[in-house]
């Protein structure tokens, strides 16, 4: 069974209620053309948003992300959000491990784990993202990372649960910088993790699992990325803030 491409827009940061709304409603008006089975798009606005992005994106076929959760249902944990809040404001996806999060908040691969659990029990679809440091791909570390990062992060996974999760390959280095990864450096590291997700799980569930690709994505890099083989969509931070950039990302993938 072919698998359906995944182009998600990170917003982070950004979008106050009206921003989004405005945004989901251009980005419908421009995507007409696309077949509502060509690709799976999804938008993760900030969490303010999340309840009016899942109103408006009821009639535009844009599925809702929460960008982060914590891994408790609640508590006292001041400004969090637990996947059952997510699921409730709309959204049906969430980003976990996300480099920012692993960078700036302290995010470890054991609470990438517990976050992927948690998500699970709200019945939200984990986007797990992993990726190296530039300084860990100089020493030549890539691959020991991202299987550091895959172990310890899917720990406990079924194999039906790989095949139903959504994994994002994102180089730090290339995230924010406009520099993306070749598509040599891309496709060694998504055939490694496929490879990885075949021998751990079973070659079905690992064929299965959907694997974007994330790091200064833009409309004029999209196609040479999505053509390698085990590439099954983007991540997007940056280029997904316009609605006509995503739109573009998103057509010249077909």
């Amino acid at each position: 069974m072919p698998r359906i491409p995944v182009f998600a827009a990170n917003w982070k940061m950004h979008k106050t209620v009206l921003e989004t709304v405005a945004w989901i409603r251009e980005f419908a008006a421009l995507s007409k053309a696309l077949s509502a089975d060509a690709a799976e798009i999804i938008v993760a606005p900030p969490f303010t948003a999340i309840a009016a992005a899942a109103e408006t994106a009821r009639t535009a076929t844009v599925c809702v992300a929460g960008q982060n959760l914590h891994f408790e249902r609640e508590g006292a944990f001041t400004g969090e959000v637990s996947g059952a809040m997510l699921k409730d404001a709309g959204a049906d996806f969430v980003i976990i491990g996300h480099s920012e999060r692993r960078r700036l908040f302290g995010d470890t691969d054991a609470w990438v784990n517990r976050k992927l659990i948690a998500a699970r029990l709200a019945e939200l679809t984990p986007i797990v993202c992993i990726g190296e440091t530039l300084e860990e791909r100089e020493r030549g570390e890539t691959l020991a990372v991202l299987d550091r990062q895959l172990k310890s992060g899917l720990d406990g996974s079924s194999g039906d649960q790989i095949a139903s999760l959504i994994l994002a390959y994102e180089p730090v280095w290339a995230i924010g910088t406009g520099k993306n990864a070749t598509a040599a450096e891309a496709g060694e590291a998504h055939t490694h993790i496929r490879k990885r997700l075949r021998e751990w799980f079973g070659g079905a569930h690992g064929d299965r699992c959907r694997i974007l690709y994330g790091g200064s994505v833009k409309p004029e890099n999209i196609r040479e990325l999505i053509g390698l083989e085990d590439v099954d969509g983007a991540l997007v931070g940056g280029a997904s803030l316009e609605a006509r950039s995503f739109a573009a990302i998103v057509q010249n993938a077909q």
